[in-house]
């Protein structure tokens, strides 16, 4: 090979590695300026809305017995609940066993907050879901408040 070969080689190599580098710096470019125009556009849209004003929901909460608690097949217990809306108040609380509606209760006029007691019998082995639900005077429904309890055969 000759000289004049020689560096002819050396120069296509180095144009080739010079030609990547730009490429490489042409794509980090165009990324930069994408970031920046982005940027820009968030800047110039200004702060965002407030959310609107969600009206309070009542609220349920299984007071007793806790959740995951063993309860014996056979015996009747107590369901402690209590209520709360204090923008137009409870009008009734509902007692769901297993998606199955086992009591109602209703307040006498529509309280801020509302305690009630309700009783089940501890019956079919295994687990059961209760659930609450308070309403508001202007029929609005609270989340559920869920427990699940199991029932265990006595003795």
């Amino acid at each position: 090979m000759t000289d004049k070969g020689k560096y002819a080689s050396k120069s296509l190599v180095a144009r080739g590695v010079g030609q990547r580098q730009r490429a490489f710096a042409a794509r980090t470019a165009c990324w930069l300026m994408l970031c920046a125009w982005l940027c820009a556009c968030t800047l110039v849209s200004g702060a965002p809305a407030p959310p609107a004003a969600t009206p309070q929901q009542p609220q349920a909460r299984i007071l007793y017995p806790a959740h995951t608690q063993q309860v014996l097949e056979g015996v009747i217990f107590d369901i402690d609940i209590l209520a709360s809306d204090t923008a137009q108040g409870i009008e009734r609380v509902e007692l769901y066993v297993d998606e199955a509606l086992l009591q109602s209760s209703r307040s006498e006029g529509a309280v801020s907050e509302y305690r009630v007691t309700m009783n089940w019998f501890a019956r079919g082995l295994g687990w059961h879901k209760f659930s609450a639900i308070a309403y508001a005077a202007d029929g609005s429904a609270s989340h559920p408040h869920i427990i699940a309890l199991e029932v265990i055969p006595p003795g």
